[in-house]
């Protein structure tokens, strides 16, 4: 018999910390509905007390998600609903600002920190190691009289000395909390000193056997995954992880790692999992496409290296048996090798059996009906079938298009789609602008220019205008783009990878944008009260990150997929809701 693993998925509050990344609302709760697809224990929503933007999505995904049972059934499964988590530093406003977030959830928990180095004591909070332990029962006390879930993480725990950190643990489990988590906040620790420090703590601490252990581990040496493990197999039980291993600096433990170590060494750990890791791929893309943050080719278990053998002497191997060099069967992770021939003549029942393969089982008959049309306009364009890659791009398309209503559906496709109830699972209102034409001129030594016609669904009027670049034919769309809506924006990135192989593959191109700055405005980070850096709020702080918002769009035409991408991101900007802006990076930013 082994003991349950308990995955909190911290991809939505430590995951999005990594630069630069900044996700809405919606395409929060996007992620969390994956991510209790998956079979994730615990999801750590985020830091309501940031902002106002920040409370409402957190609150969002514990009334939308926190009831989800889809995909949480069944044998091997967890058979709960997500626990929806929200995390707070130790002050009485954090704590409850961030209960008021979660209580809708049917099951929710309050993850609060103080740091016991120290160097944290004397230099960051300026209090004795005295004070620091009567904050901690105060404070936990006072989420425990709210919440009957309460963890507590000691901030810098591996730099604190040993004697006094079982003291201010004792100290929190007499309070009332329920889960320890020791964080190795700056990735310092080997897998033999953290295995240590969990031994250690478990045998020192007054009270040690009524909670859950946890460990949360940062990969600043490359060792997060192996820190994480080390904690497990020295009595840790709850493994705090982010999808990818996104996160500040070098990231966090990544969650598809730790499964599959598990999954594959069922008599090293003392533990088992119920995640659905036949999901990991395509939820790694979801999130990949979401974020922005591009998942490296040899990244372990998702990477689009990960299962491919190039080496003849691997060939000859796999060929005659795949256990000689794959230890991980690609279908467990939702990497499909079935040879089923996609073309033109492919009709709707295998294309939905070969999306249910690829992970999107939870795509709306709308969703659905908008990728089927993709698929056949992009089969009759390739000559060479299309691939898993190219499938996965056409839904990443279509969930961030928005434009779900399948237009060029048959009437029997509309009545199914009429029939979708999951309007919440597509990310963005419907879209405002639509490209009706475009023309581009380009070449060598002379001025791109592009000529752009979009429809305005609001008014139901199509503009034209052309615009000239100096930088190329994408600029020169993007302008006249802009010169049609009349919205200036700052392009913050751009991307293009290719879904598959040979000249016909599609492009996938990726944006993220924002309005642009103007000068009163302070720049991007937006201007912020003296107050709100403080480190006891003793109200929301304003929202003050200016809004980034994505698009994503996939065709054999980059400069069409580039136009498409655009829009999307446009779209998303038009339809933004003011009160779902979200703090500032830096104000956001917690290290645990």
């Amino acid at each position: 018999m082994t003991n349950k693993l308990i995955i909190f998925d911290t991809t939505l509050r430590d995951g999005e910390q990594s630069p630069g990344v900044t996700l809405s609302a919606d395409e929060k709760v996007t992620i969390a509905r994956q991510l209790a697809r998956l079979g994730v224990d615990v999801i750590e929503a985020g830091f309501p007390v940031a902002s106002p933007g920040d409370f409402k999505a957190v609150q969002r995904i514990a009334r939308e998600v926190g009831p989800q049972m889809e995909g949480r059934e069944g044998e091997g499964r967890v058979n709960a609903p997500v626990i929806v988590c929200a995390l707070a530093r130790s002050t009485r406003n954090d704590i409850q600002t961030a209960f008021d977030a979660i209580r809708d959830a049917p099951r929710h928990r309050i993850h609060l920190f103080l740091a016991t180095s120290d160097i944290h004591l004397e230099h960051k909070l300026k209090i004795s190691r005295d004070e620091c332990a009567a904050r901690i029962a105060e404070m936990v006390a006072f989420a425990k009289s709210l919440c009957a879930d309460v963890e507590f993480s000691p901030e810098d725990a591996g730099r604190s000395d040993r004697e006094f950190l079982t003291r201010a643990l004792a100290v929190a489990i007499s309070a009332g909390a329920t889960t320890l988590n020791i964080p190795d906040t700056v990735g310092y620790n080997t897998p033999q000193q953290y295995g240590d420090l969990i031994r250690y703590l478990r045998a020192n601490t007054e009270g040690a056997d009524s909670v859950v252990w946890s460990v949360h581990c940062h990969d600043d040496l490359g060792l997060a995954t192996a820190n994480s493990l080390a904690g497990v197999s020295n009595g840790a039980r709850q493994v705090e992880v982010a999808v990818n291993g996104i996160g500040e600096r070098a990231g966090n433990t990544s969650l598809e790692e730790v499964v599959m170590n598990v999954h594959t060494h069922p008599h090293v750990y003392p533990v088992h999992h119920t995640i659905n890791t036949k999901l990991l791929f395509s939820t790694s893309r979801m999130v990949e496409d979401l974020s922005g943050m591009v998942v490296q080719p040899n990244k372990a278990i998702v990477g689009r290296n990960a299962f491919l053998h190039e080496s003849g002497i691997h060939q000859d191997g796999v060929l005659k048996n795949k256990q000689t060099y794959e230890i991980i069967r690609p279908e467990d992770v939702g990497v499909t090798t079935n040879n089923i021939a996609l073309g033109k003549h492919s009709g709707r029942h295998a294309i939905r059996t070969k999306l249910d393969d690829l992970g999107y089982a939870s795509l709306t008959d709308a969703q659905f009906q908008a990728a089927f049309v993709k698929f056949k306009a992009l089969a009759d364009s390739k000559k060479s079938g299309v691939t898993d890659g190219d499938l996965h791009a056409l839904v990443a398309d279509v969930r961030s298009s928005g434009n779900d209503s399948a237009a060029d559906a048959t009437p029997e496709a509309e009545a199914d789609a009429t029939a979708a109830a999951d309007a919440a699972a597509a990310p963005v209102a419907s879209p405002r602008y639509e490209l009706r034409h475009m023309q581009v001129l380009t070449g060598v030594g002379i001025t791109p220019t592009a000529t752009v016609s979009l429809l305005d669904s609001r008014t139901g009027a199509v503009r034209t205008d052309v615009a000239l670049a100096q930088n190329g034919p994408i600029e020169a769309v993007y302008s006249a783009i802009q010169r049609i809506t009349g919205i200036d924006t700052d392009l913050l990135s751009f991307s293009v990878s290719a879904t598959s192989e040979g000249q016909d593959t599609l492009g996938k191109v990726s944006v993220r944008i924002a309005r642009a700055a103007r000068p009163e405005d302070g720049g991007q980070e937006g201007s912020r009260a003296a107050a709100s850096e403080k480190e006891e709020k003793e109200a929301l702080a304003p929202s003050g990150a200016q809004p980034k918002f994505a698009g994503l769009s996939t065709n054999v035409d980059i400069i069409t997929a580039s136009a498409n991408a655009y829009l999307a991101a446009l779209n998303r900007l038009v339809n933004h809701d003011a009160a779902d802006t979200r703090a500032a990076h830096k104000d956001r930013n917690v290290d645990i």
